[in-house]
């Protein structure tokens, strides 16, 4: 079986504790029956994607990376805001029953029929196995973790660092919170000392109960690895959170595919989606999605029509593309107004309810710079929206080559 082979020993040794650890016992033998594994690696709806650039557009990327100008615009100019949110803000019910806060990147805390859930926690200052290397934070996390107060359940889309981070699942080890990973990620949190009585690893379409919701791992078109190769033995998964009244629903990183629609007709529609926008370009496509395509994605995972609320996650926290980085934002914003989809652009740690009023401020154009557009904003949808439109390109994890 390929796909696993191990490190020798005295490797094994030197490697960092961050790389976490591979599957086995009955973990392995679990990930071997999935209908989503062949050849020993998981499979892609639709087929394999390309994680990475070609030899001859990995030197084009190297050049437009070190391009100066280009450089600048990766970067915000000045300190960002974060909301100074406390935990007793965070302690008042909220009052239509859904809240939900972007910490940044792609960690959300939901706030959903009672019940606490945390998306994919990155409190650490770098996305990266080393602490001295790797991808730095834009801005500030907002508050602490002990801050948060109780945590029901942890949800992890996949174990790239930007949204499995070592020293936040230890933290939160500590804790009496349940962890819900898909297939294979759990061997890294017992590796971090999450014991396994408190973990629920789920295959695509399976489901699990925390308290009064149902957690269901939904398809995504992306890939895994913290090591030193991809051998693709963990599952990558979106996920739905259904609660008594509310639904909502996280995209992890994926790239754009059919399969929204199918998720949209089972789980659908959704009080809220946390749809990844950011960290996309012309030089790997299949992985991540542009904001229009995260605006197409929506109204899929809506039946085809503006619906609830967007909220854009996956940027403003680290440079992890050659775009601007406040461009996915800005983009997202457009995307909305021009479809009539409402789009929330809280600063980070600032709590909002999607049956609310929404925060649709665009907090980062002081520190932004110029954005140049170099597409047409899209026309108003008014009816179902065409069935196979243009594919724009997305992007590759860069944290896991960091």
């Amino acid at each position: 079986m390929t796909g696993f082979r191990t490190l020798s020993s005295g490797l094994r040794a030197l490697q960092p504790a961050a790389f976490g650890a591979d599957p086995s016992g009955e973990r392995l033998a679990r990930i071997r029956r999935s209908p989503h594994f062949k050849d020993g690696v998981f499979q892609n709806p639709g087929g394999n994607t390309n994680v990475r650039p070609s030899g001859g557009t990995m030197r084009e990327m190297g050049k437009s990376y070190l391009d100066k100008e280009q450089r600048a615009r990766r970067a915000p100019d000045g300190t960002l805001p974060v909301h100074a949110t406390t935990l007793a803000d965070l302690a008042k019910p909220a009052a239509t029953g859904l809240r939900l806060t972007w910490m940044g990147h792609s960690s959300v805390l939901a706030e959903i029929d009672g019940h606490r859930v945390l998306f994919d926690p990155v409190w650490g200052e770098r996305c990266s196995p080393f602490p001295f290397a790797g991808p730095k934070r834009l801005h500030p996390v907002p508050l602490p973790i002990a801050a948060l107060g109780p945590v029901d359940v942890v949800v992890i889309s996949h174990d790239h660092y930007d949204h499995l981070d070592m020293p936040t699942i230890k933290a939160l080890a500590d804790t009496d919170t349940l962890f819900a990973v898909p297939l294979g990620v759990g061997a890294h949190l017992e590796h971090w000392g999450v014991s396994a009585d408190r973990l629920r690893e789920l295959d695509w379409h399976e489901e699990t109960k925390v308290g009064g919701l149902t957690l269901t791992a939904t398809p995504a078109r992306h890939f895994c690895g913290r090591g030193l190769r991809n051998t693709q033995h963990t599952l990558w998964a979106s996920w739905v959170v259904a609660g008594d009244e509310h639904r909502i629903y996280h995209s992890g990183d994926t790239g754009y595919f059919e399969g929204f629609k199918d998720i949209g007709a089972a789980h659908g529609p959704f009080d809220a989606t946390m749809i990844q926008i950011g960290a996309y370009s012309e030089f790997w496509p299949d992985i991540h999605m542009t904001p229009e395509e995260g605006m197409r994605a929506h109204l899929d995972l809506q039946g085809g029509q503006p619906h609830g609320v967007l909220l854009p996650i996956h940027w403003g926290t680290f440079n992890l593309a050659l775009h601007a980085w406040a461009e996915p934002g800005e983009w997202t914003a457009d995307e909305g107004e021009a479809v009539g989809q409402a789009v929330a652009t809280p600063t980070p740690g600032e709590p909002f309810e999607p049956g609310g009023d929404l925060t649709t401020a665009p907090w980062w154009r002081p520190f932004g710079g110029t954005i140049t557009r170099h597409w047409a904003p899209p026309k108003p949808v008014e009816t179902e929206p065409e069935s196979n439109p243009a594919a724009t390109p997305a992007e590759l994890d860069l944290a896991n080559e960091r």
